[in-house]
């Protein structure tokens, strides 16, 4: 079905974070986000566009989001319409700019659905009608602030403890958590690219506590490293800035250089690709679970659908909105019962509130087609 878009809105918002979250790659205070509001001749569709204020996760960052939005993406769309399944393709000549390329993808997806009178869960072929949900912690400037956050989360009812870690501070909050907590909590920890394999004799301790995997342990572009550690250590290895696309899922699969894949939508060019690692992960019998790059409840609707479909067999980073925001932008995600509920309504099921939205805005353009 084509949507024919008359214009397109850059809307820049602050969001600040209820406490700082660090990572071995910086620290996090506020959000600056950059929604995309596609507008059709039926109505409109929200997206968010996940890349950070300065290019460390990834090269992206927000300004540039937007510059590459403004100058090519969005002028690149055809004035007749299109079917949202051809955004990959019309945009595919300009090189990288995954994060603003899913954005754009996805607004155009959620104005074609709430047409269609379709769920956003609906269309990516959700199995379940809630998802289990886990928690990520930042690096904490000491152990007994760790155990208190951790705590905090486990009485909320979160299904599974991610630990952010980096040299220095890796195996000993990895035991103290274990031994407060017990085996019983599902635990795993994310490194965010911070050692080399020559850590792999540190890294190697953390085999003895259970964990469900170790996140990116290596840099981004150093699959063959990666498959080497693998060898050396029981805990599953897990990628996350690793995999861009599906085809580097398939490289990473073959070279056995991880055995549970984290898909972030945004990361991997959008929904659609990130249904086609599931698709590929799902028939190597590779475990998927949904990343998450502090979403508003834009962005948290559409992982949330994502993590429902069948092959996201671990909980995922889709938690509740009051984790990182005082306030959300939309009606908020509630955890109950370690899990949220899947939204049902057209499209991603809600949308900005307007009053709410208006009070965060820092600014907003408008470009026609």
């Amino acid at each position: 079905m084509k949507t024919k878009i008359s214009g397109v809105e850059l809307r820049r918002i602050a969001m600040p974070l209820v406490a700082p979250f660090r990572t071995s790659f910086g620290v996090e205070t506020s959000r600056d986000v950059l929604l995309v509001r596609v507008v059709t001749a039926d109505g409109e569709g929200w997206a968010e566009c996940a890349a950070m204020s300065e290019p460390r996760y990834c090269s992206e960052y927000v300004d540039g989001a937007q510059d590459v939005l403004r100058r090519f993406l969005i002028p690149a769309l055809p004035k007749d319409g299109l079917d949202a399944q051809a955004v990959g393709r019309i945009l595919r000549p300009f090189t990288g700019h995954r994060m603003a390329k899913s954005a754009l993808e996805t607004a155009v997806l959620d104005a074609q659905l709430r047409g269609a009178g379709e769920s956003f869960g609906g269309y990516l072929g959700a199995a379940r009608d809630r998802v289990p949900c886990g928690v990520s912690v930042g690096i904490m400037d000491s152990v007994p602030e760790l155990l208190d956050a951790v705590e905090a989360y486990i009485a909320e009812g979160y299904v599974r403890i991610k630990l952010k870690i980096e040299p220095g501070w890796d195996v000993e909050p990895v035991r103290v958590v274990r031994e407060r907590f017990g085996d019983d909590v599902l635990l795993q920890v994310d490194a965010n690219a911070a050692y080399t394999l020559v850590d792999a004799q540190q890294l190697a301790r953390l085999d003895d506590f259970g964990l469900l995997l170790i996140e990116q342990p290596l840099a981004n572009d150093d699959m063959v490293q990666h498959a080497q550690l693998a060898k050396l250590l029981r805990t599953p290895i897990c990628l996350d800035e690793s995999i861009e696309s599906a085809t580097d899922a398939a490289a990473a699969i073959s070279l056995g250089a991880c055995s549970v894949i984290n898909i972030k939508p945004p990361r991997v060019g959008g929904y659609l690709e990130a249904r086609r690692i599931h698709d590929l992960a799902r028939a190597h019998g590779i475990p998927v679970w949904c990343g998450g790059m502090l979403e508003t409840g834009v962005g948290r609707a559409a992982n949330v659908a994502l993590a429902a479909l069948p092959g996201f067999t671990l909980p995922g980073d889709t938690s509740g909105s009051h984790r990182y925001f005082a306030t959300d932008i939309t009606e908020p995600f509630v955890l109950t019962d370690g899990h949220l509920e899947v939204p049902t309504g057209p499209g991603l099921g809600l949308a900005p509130l307007p009053d709410v939205l208006d009070e965060v805005t820092t600014s907003s353009e408008w470009i026609a087609l």
